[in-house]
């Protein structure tokens, strides 16, 4: 059965596994002009014996562009995972952190909505690649940090915490990325540039600090699985190695797998034995 009450927005297909909710308004924010517009997320649940998990998907596009349509791990769906794949505000209508609030509000909306829905929310993996993985990197290292939660969408009771994070190609600390990447880090060859207000060919390294989840880590951050191609020239292998590096240093649980000789994604990373080791790591991590 498709619960779709007050969701006049949302389409909802059926199939005999998988419940597919579309458009679900988790959120409105100011758009262009000042005029409200919503940010949707799409829904996939499972038919299992008991409510499953959720895991969350973010996409990439340099934080200026990409869908939430076909997401790359709708297969968590038939290993018992409820999939959420959300929209977020491009840095062409609010820089960040616009983006990381968007991304926990959606967190918190979820976990407002689960029984409504028929999942389990108590505890949340998410997932993300490139632009995306930087902001499923951000939710897992910043849990409670006030200046990034932010009020957007409300549900404020909610916690926006994740409890696992698998996080592919994305950048993890843009001070390092200014050092090691600086035709990128400061034009616009590179998303970032406009995500963290950049002009005439700087960015502020306190924004670059805020935004970068390795200022973030602490030592009750989720576990972490990163992928990476080694060569990789759009997001280096060095922002993986950096956040690596920090997990390690606070005794947090993490796993770098290197594709070699690959670049910026590939269906290499969402297939066979990269997919079943994503797998692996949920399961290793989801409740009994």
């Amino acid at each position: 059965m498709c619960l779709l009450m007050f969701q006049k927005a949302a389409h909802c297909e059926e199939s005999s596994s998988v419940v597919t909710h579309q458009g679900l308004v988790y959120a409105e924010v100011s758009g262009a002009g000042n005029e409200a517009r919503s940010l949707q997320l799409d829904l996939f649940v499972p038919a299992t014996s008991e409510p499953p998990p959720l895991v969350v998907w973010i996409h990439g596009g340099g934080w200026r562009n990409g869908s939430r349509r076909n997401p790359k791990l709708i297969e968590v769906t038939e290993h018992g995972y409820t999939l959420a794949s959300l929209s977020y505000r491009f840095s062409k209508e609010a820089i960040f952190p616009a983006q990381v609030h968007d991304c926990k509000a959606a967190i918190r909306w979820l976990r407002a909505n689960a029984e409504r829905y028929g999942y389990n929310a108590d505890w949340i993996a998410v997932a993300g690649s490139s632009a995306g993985g930087h902001l499923a990197l951000l939710l897992g290292t910043s849990g409670d940090v006030a200046e990034l939660e932010g009020a957007v969408g409300g549900n404020v009771e909610q916690s926006s915490r994740v409890q696992a994070v698998i996080d592919y190609f994305g950048p993890s600390d843009f001070v390092l990325r200014g050092k090691t990447q600086p035709e990128r880090a400061y034009t616009d060859l590179s998303g970032s540039y406009a995500l963290l207000g950049g002009k005439d060919g700087k960015v502020s390294e306190q924004m670059e600090q805020f935004a970068s989840p390795a200022t973030h880590v602490s030592s009750d951050d989720p576990p972490l699985l990163i992928f990476h191609g080694t060569a990789d020239k759009t997001v280096l292998l060095d922002q993986s190695e950096r956040i690596v590096e920090l997990y390690e240093a606070s005794g947090l649980e993490v796993e770098l797998i290197e594709h070699e000789g690959a670049g910026h994604g590939g269906k290499r990373f969402f297939t066979g034995e990269s997919l079943q080791k994503a797998i692996h790591f949920l399961n290793a991590h989801r409740p009994d």
